[in-house]
């Protein structure tokens, strides 16, 4: 099965975390990192295009900032991202241009690709590195970004690159041979599940918890990851990074690692931006006759089924839909501001401009720009 299907993959995103990066002090191992550099390399000579978002820059500047901790305060962390993010680069050209390899490196915050313009830009830019034949290697722009435009983690920013990038194929690089069926560091039963055909409740119960001193990430954001790539028709590969050659055995198709399929169908890229790299503005909940249309039938959101509104957002905003039990089941783009839905609420799309006195269209949500979750 994993032959057949990397015989499709001609781009991949490779996500190394933090506690691949790192040495037992946790400052920066340039061995492994050259190590990778060198598989990667061997990508490359494959015919394969290779996006990297790499980790590591906060680990970096806390070993040369003399900090015995991961940084508590975000002026730290700022500090320790602008200073590492210098020598992790540095590693990173110094070791591929061993391979005559060439690197760019991209800093983004979600609010780069929650633009739909900057996002578009991010993509063109990455193809034209790709074309060039160079290496992008992506970090967030944490010496910038606070809480309200974080991704949160890198392993979601691989997920949502995969996305900017077209990608085939996520590998995620981290700390454990792949998914177990319980966490191996504290049960010795824990084994390891080669395959996953579909991300449920149950498997993202399993991931559990969360990083140390060195990453932010655990392997519940990994799972997170593979499920948004997933739903973008990617599948992802978990190895550990640790292991030499355990790339090239990766995309040769051998049976390392945890391979997640994606489930079901995918949907289309614009509608997989609106659902996993926008931040939600506000909150619209609908009735039970409208939440069963939106489901069942693929209809738009008429101003007929709101029931009310929460939070203050504008025309445009990405906004939660949730039944009347407050359970979210989708997302979209409103046609009207949170004053201008609030003043719709339970109305027909017929009086729309005699309540406004202007007239956007007869819907709140429409269905293009609309993704059942």
């Amino acid at each position: 099965m994993r032959k057949e299907l990397l015989k499709s993959v001609k781009r991949v995103v490779i996500k190394i975390g933090s506690r691949v990066l790192t040495d037992s002090e946790g400052a920066l191992d340039t061995a492994v990192i050259g190590r990778i550099c060198d598989e990667i390399a061997f990508l490359r000579r494959q015919g394969l295009e290779v996006v990297v978002v790499s980790s590591g820059a906060i680990a970096a500047g806390r070993s040369l900032l003399g900090l015995t901790g991961k940084p508590r305060t975000i002026p730290h962390k700022q500090a320790a991202a602008a200073v590492g993010q210098t020598r992790l680069m540095n590693v990173y050209e110094k070791s591929l241009a061993v391979n005559n390899l060439t690197v760019a490196q991209v800093l983004l915050t979600s609010e780069d690709l929650g633009s739909r313009q900057r996002f578009l830009n991010a993509r063109a830019t990455l193809d034209a590195l790709l074309g060039f034949g160079i290496i992008p290697i992506i970090n967030e722009n944490d010496t910038v970004v606070v809480d309200e435009i974080k991704f949160g983690d890198n392993d979601n920013l691989s997920a949502l690159v995969t996305n900017v990038a077209e990608a085939h194929l996520l590998l995620i690089l981290t700390d454990i041979a792949g998914f177990y069926s319980a966490d191996p560091n504290t049960n010795p039963d824990a084994t390891l599940i080669p395959l996953v055909k579909g991300i449920t409740r149950e498997v993202e119960r399993a991931a559990g918890g969360s990083g140390s001193i060195v990453g932010t990430g655990g392997m519940a954001t990994k799972v997170a990851a593979a499920k948004k790539a997933g739903k973008n028709g990617v599948a992802t590969i978990m190895v550990s990074g640790k292991q030499g050659g355990i790339i090239v055995a990766a995309m040769q198709g051998e049976e390392v690692g945890t391979l997640f399929l994606p489930s079901g169908i995918g949907i289309n890229r614009r509608k997989h931006w609106i659902a996993y790299t926008l931040k939600p503005s506000g909150k619209i909940f609908v009735d039970d006759g409208a939440r069963s249309a939106l489901l069942k039938k693929g209809k738009s959101l008429l101003p007929s089924g709101v029931v009310r509104v929460e939070g203050k957002f504008e025309r445009g905003s990405c906004i939660r839909l949730c039944g009347l039990d407050g359970v979210e089941f989708a997302r979209g783009l409103s046609d009207y501001s949170s004053g201008e839905s609030i003043r719709l609420a339970g109305c027909k799309s017929s009086e729309i401009e005699r309540i406004l006195g202007y007239h956007y269209g007869d819907v709140i949500i429409h269905r293009d720009n609309m993704v059942v979750l």
